[in-house]
Formats: structure tokens, C-alpha cells, sequence
């Protein structure tokens, strides 16, 4: 019984240290603060963690198919660019702002699994500035970002330039904007 009240009174005094915490004012949340230690760790294990169960059973289609390639490449290109960089292309300055800092997805890709990006994609992340794309764009646009990303860490900055040249050449029927599904 006496360890029973024991665990209840150190239980109160953790919720209440932690209401006094929060409402103190003394963690900072400005984007130009990283977080560091427990709270980076909590963080991106969380991340981790959350985004790996709820991958799991989603089902890959051929990513090689040049059609995910085509209808990708504008959509990445116009939409994650200017966070994520690309081959030979920086993040644009709103990229640069953003805290957590956003990955390089030519790295990203490499220890991901295909299914994990999608889900991002689809689903976003909740206080990081990834948006979710899901409710603004079919599956089949999302597997094509997805296969361009599979395909960075391979990409040249004069390859990524020449997909992009010849990404302008053609009209696109599944680009940023048409949201169709």
C-alpha cells in the first residue's frame, strides 16, 4: 500500500512539473532554435517510429514504370524542391527557415523504404512543415514523387537539369495543380 501512494504522489508531481513547464514559457519554440537533446530524440524517434507502423502494409507498385517517372518529376519538381533541394539545386530560403531542418531526400531515399516516403507524401508531418499532399493529389502522382525520389541519389545535377529541360518540352496531363483523381 505504501508503494502504491508512493508511485501516486511522484505520478502528481510529474504531471504537475510538466503543467508548470509548459505554461512557464522557458522552451523555446522559435524556428531558429533547434531542438537538442531529449526533445530531438522524442521527436524524431516518435517520427520514426509512427510513420514506420503506419507504412507497413501499404502495397509498392513497379516504381520503374516510366509513366510514375513522368507524372513525378513536374510535381516533385514544383513541389518539394524548394524545401528538400535537388541534384545541384538548393532549398529555396523558405526551406532554409524551416526547423526541423528538411532532409535531403537524395540521402533520405537510401534508408527509406518506398512505402515510408509515400505515407509522408500522402499524410504529411505534424509540426515539421511537411504538408500533406493525400487530400490534393491522386495515388498515382504521390508513387510518382515517390519513384523520382528512389531515383535522386543515382541523379547528376546535369541529369536532373536534362529531366527538367525535357519535362518543359512536353505538355503534362498529371502536373502540380491538376487535382483530379
Amino acid at each position: 500500500m505504501k508503494i502504491l501512494i508512493i508511485l501516486l504522489v511522484l505520478g502528481i508531481v510529474l504531471v504537475l512539473g510538466g503543467l508548470v513547464f509548459i505554461n512557464s514559457g522557458i522552451y523555446d519554440v522559435a524556428a531558429t532554435k533547434p531542438d537538442t537533446g531529449i526533445a530531438k530524440w522524442v521527436l524524431e524517434t516518435t517520427k520514426e517510429k509512427s510513420v514506420r507502423s503506419r507504412s507497413k502494409d501499404i502495397i509498392v507498385p513497379n516504381l520503374d514504370n516510366e509513366s510514375f517517372i513522368d507524372i513525378g518529376f513536374n510535381n516533385y519538381d514544383q513541389m518539394c524542391v524548394g524545401c528538400h533541394g535537388a541534384p545541384g539545386i538548393s532549398p529555396s530560403v523558405i526551406g532554409e527557415g524551416l526547423n526541423p531542418e528538411p532532409p535531403d531526400l537524395s540521402e533520405v531515399a537510401a534508408h527509406m523504404t518506398p512505402a515510408e516516403l509515400f505515407w509522408i507524401t500522402q499524410n504529411g508531418i505534424k509540426m515539421t512543415g511537411m504538408p500533406a499532399f493525400g487530400p490534393t493529389h491522386s495515388d498515382e502522382e504521390l508513387w510518382g514523387i515517390v519513384a523520382i525520389m528512389q531515383k535522386l541519389p543515382e541523379l547528376s545535377a546535369e541529369d536532373y537539369k536534362a529531366m527538367k529541360e525535357d519535362s518543359e518540352k512536353i505538355p503534362q496531363e498529371h502536373n502540380h495543380g491538376d487535382h483530379s483523381h
